[in-house]
């Protein structure tokens, strides 16, 4: 996951409100022909603001950006209107269904997060988290409540290159865009008598999960690791003792799934952090609960967790979105608490280029989606508005980044590594890929750019229609497949996925199962005919919001031309023929 960060707001309905005449408008605001007032939720609050009828997504945007009444916004937001997410940049406000008084979510990124640490004059040391979207003023509450001898804020006084700093100071201003950014800063307190030296604080970027690994004992797990996980996994993470006030466990359903050492590694680290009293780090980002999980020292970030009952929509849900009331997720075809068995899913799916993981392995995947696993886990650090209870989610290796894509324009990105993000997207019928959830790195000891692609809560949905991929503006979609890409894609097999999910413990929906073959069927077709990634992934994606994509008219299509009660089998020898019909004449059209 990204360190981006969002801020959102408390639920409020979605239904028209009373008339927008019960509000106060500034007067410059007046009542036009075909415009209508819509309502903002942020930050518990809510905010009117005129649009038009023929306005689109993007453009509201745009308005929300110039509005008087709220702070400055970048356009890094998102919008959610009756559990649906805006997500088509051109398609109107109306054909989503917003009409007069309607009340919309706004949800902003604002900032990364930087881990501080304070060091002082008689060695002692601590750390803590903040957003670079925070000021000065933050870190001194933080200092006052983290060490109470330093509870009197006035007396603080931080300064950064011989300047002091004010209170309204922003950490993004003094650390910068670059993530490995160091700063001093120097906190004096002023007693007469106490702590004449300064303290020093150092702003630093987050750096990979530490690979030494050790048990709650101390003692290094390397040889244990080699005799399998299986055997120590009561020694390395036990059950939750009668003392302590944490919990974390793999959730393994079947015995005969072998974890990879760098899965294993990830697990213990994140117990370790745990066990140090190292609180998980809750992300701003996004629309469901997500934590950042630290090591034993609390330096580094080791994982990101996200459970089931924090997803967008789900009961305790941590960003303000309503319930949902039918079970349905933000995307279509998607379901509320199935998101960590998708991230997961994508992790098992994204087989190596040598072969096939049967097993959790330490090969790295075709696409690189970063190793992921099912856990349960307690801690009093998470969303609890009822009782402290365990928590099951997925649990997701943290990988050091630069940034995501939307920091950068795509033309940059080697053409290789947008295409095999495009190959795990149609194969997957991703309904969420955007720039903000590809992560982008550097290779050590070169400058090639490696993406690593995250977030995959919205994949094998139960239907296409909310199929979305931003890689298809990008110039290298439109280049043909590598020799190579082609003989990864020909290798797959729907059959062989499906059965991998059942051994890993998800036994996929039929509609899910559907999906997944048809996506896989189209991508080897597309690819033997030499159809780009952006050919295919446009037959996938809807124009408009109201008009289906080609895909999903080969399905209706097919599912017209069957009996009743035929079975999956007949049925996808019909897809696979209408399909062809529909390729050779896109093929024709084009060569």
């Amino acid at each position: 996951m990204s360190s981006a960060g969002v801020t959102t707001l408390s639920p409020v309905p979605n239904e028209p409100l009373l008339s927008p005449k019960a509000f106060h408008f500034p007067s410059h605001l007046c009542l036009e022909d075909k415009s209508i007032f819509i309502f903002l939720s942020f930050s518990g609050s809510l905010t009117p603001i005129r649009v038009m009828e023929w306005d689109t997504i993007e453009s509201v945007k745009f308005k929300i950006q110039r509005c008087e009444s709220l702070p400055f916004l970048t356009n890094k937001q998102k919008l959610v209107y009756a559990g649906r997410e805006l997500s088509r940049s051109d398609t109107l406000l109306k054909d989503y269904g917003v009409t007069d008084g309607n009340v919309l979510h706004l949800i902003i990124k604002l900032s990364d997060l930087q881990l501080i640490n304070v060091k002082t004059s008689s060695g002692k040391e601590f750390s803590f988290q903040v957003e670079r979207g925070r000021d000065v003023g933050y870190i001194k509450r933080r200092i006052a409540k983290k060490e109470k001898q330093f509870d009197n804020i006035e007396q603080q006084e931080l300064v950064c290159n011989g300047e002091r700093l004010e209170d309204q100071k922003l950490i993004d201003d003094i650390c910068g865009k670059h993530n490995d950014a160091v700063v001093h800063l120097f906190v004096r307190k002023r007693h007469a008598k106490v702590h004449r030296r300064p303290l020093e604080l150092s702003i630093v970027a987050t750096d990979l999960a530490d690979n030494k690994t050790k048990d709650v004992c101390g003692n290094s797990l390397e040889r244990k690791f080699e005799a399998g996980y299986t055997d120590v996994i009561q020694k390395v993470v036990p059950r939750k003792p009668p003392e302590r006030d944490f919990l974390l466990e793999p959730i393994i359903v079947n015995p005969k799934i072998e974890l990879a050492s760098a899965i294993q590694n990830m697990v213990n680290s994140t117990y370790g952090g745990l066990a140090n009293e190292n609180y998980p780090i809750g992300s701003a980002e996004g629309t469901g609960g997500a934590y950042f999980m630290l090591d034993s020292a609390g330096q580094k970030y080791v994982s990101v967790f996200k459970p089931i009952d924090e997803e967008p929509m789900a009961v305790n849900n941590p960003r303000g979105l309503p319930l949902s009331l039918n079970g349905e997720g933000l995307k279509k075809g998607t379901r509320v608490g199935q998101g960590a068995f998708r991230e997961v899913a994508a992790y098992v799916l994204d087989h190596p280029i040598s072969g096939r993981r049967k097993l959790f392995g330490d090969v790295k995947g075709f696409a690189g989606v970063p190793p992921t696993l099912m856990v349960k886990c307690l801690h009093k650090g998470f969303n609890h508005p009822g009782d402290l209870i365990a928590k099951i989610g997925s649990m997701q290796m943290f990988v050091k980044n630069n940034g995501s894509c939307e920091d950068i324009g795509p033309g940059a990105f080697p053409v290789k590594e947008v295409h095999k993000i495009t190959v795990l997207d149609i194969r997957l019928a991703n309904a969420d890929r955007h720039a903000g959830n590809i992560l982008f790195s550097t290779e050590e000891g070169s400058d090639q750019s490696v993406l690593v692609p995250i977030d995959h809560g919205y994949c094998l949905p139960t239907s296409f229609e909310d199929c979305t991929f931003e890689w298809l503006y990008w110039p290298q979609a439109r280049k043909p497949y590598s020799p190579e890409t082609i003989e990864y894609i020909k290798s797959l097999d729907a059959e062989e996925d499906i059965a991998l999910l059942k051994f890993h413990g998800w036994d996929l929906p039929i509609e899910c199962a559907r999906t997944l073959r048809i996506s896989t069927m189209l991508l080897k077709k597309g690819v033997e005919r030499g159809l780009t990634p952006y050919a295919i992934g446009n037959l996938m994606c809807r124009e408009s919001l109201n008009k289906e994509s080609v895909i999903e008219e080969i399905v209706e299509e097919s599912l017209e031309s069957v009996l009743p009660g035929t079975s999956e089998a007949t049925l996808l020898d019909s897809v696979s023929q209408i399909m062809d019909r529909r390729l050779d004449k896109i093929f024709n059209s084009l060569f």
